[in-house]
């Protein structure tokens, strides 16, 4: 890991619970966390950040996640970066879709957010998305959970719901086209693609945040954002928080 002195800016707790726009069930807790899911059936609660983030420039979040303490439970928490016309008040599918997705890959019906790129960690085995049997990561797009995995399969880290923080970092490389994920200091998930413009229509500010959603199984969910930063050499314009990145 490479450390290097950015620019930086503290900002209180108050501050940054304020940079969120909640749906559903998702709230803020009393330390620097936000609640998705409650520990009850068919809950679904989205948190988006109020600022958007600049896909012509490289960056880097850094957060936690809890995904429960029971094995049984679900469904899981979704990191989702969408242009969708509905904005901040996009919305998925509860259960396995987890707030971000649909039912159906193949039918246009019921709510899910696009276009939008996710990564997921799914915390239940469903058949009818082409899950593998064990928690699991995934790279997703355009509001479908369902896995092609000819496009990119699913990688399972191990047990999610093991009542305990997970560390998440996701890096962008704009001038390589290269989205990288590391979960608990381990790199899972590597995409080449032109996402600015495959995805998103050139469309350089993108709405991001988190989706979670339980079913007839349910877990504790949440997140714990430690920081954001655009990487040196972006445009001077944008402030940076923290220091050190991947």
């Amino acid at each position: 890991m490479k450390t290097v002195l950015l620019f930086a800016l503290t900002i209180s707790l108050t501050d940054l619970h304020a940079q969120y726009h909640y749906l559903g069930s998702a709230q803020p807790l009393d330390n620097q966390c936000v609640l998705l899911t409650p520990d009850e059936p068919y809950s679904e609660g989205i948190a988006y950040n109020t600022n958007t983030i600049d896909l012509g420039s490289d960056f880097v979040i850094d957060f936690d996640i809890y995904l429960g303490d029971k094995d049984e439970g679900a469904d899981g928490i979704t990191f989702v970066m969408h242009t969708d016309p509905r904005g901040f008040q996009a919305y998925g599918t509860y259960g396995e879709c987890m707030g971000y997705g649909r039912w159906n890959p193949e039918y246009a019906y019921g709510s899910y957010i696009a276009p939008s790129l996710a990564i997921e960690f799914d915390t239940y085995y469903n058949p009818t998305q082409n899950d593998p049997e064990n928690d699991h990561m995934a790279y997703l797009e355009n509001g479908t959970n369902y896995h092609f995995v000819d496009v990119k399969k699913p990688v399972e880290p191990g047990n999610l719901e093991d009542d305990r923080l997970h560390s998440f970092i996701l890096r962008w490389d704009s001038s390589g086209k290269t989205l990288r994920v590391w979960l608990d200091d381990v790199l899972r998930v590597e995409i080449t693609k032109d996402l600015l413009n495959k995805v998103f229509s050139g469309n350089t500010n993108v709405i991001w945040g988190f989706t979670a959603s339980t079913g007839r199984k349910h877990n504790l969910q949440y997140f714990c954002l430690k920081r954001f930063a655009y990487l040196p050499n972006t445009k001077p314009e944008h402030l940076a928080f923290g220091s050190g990145f991947y």
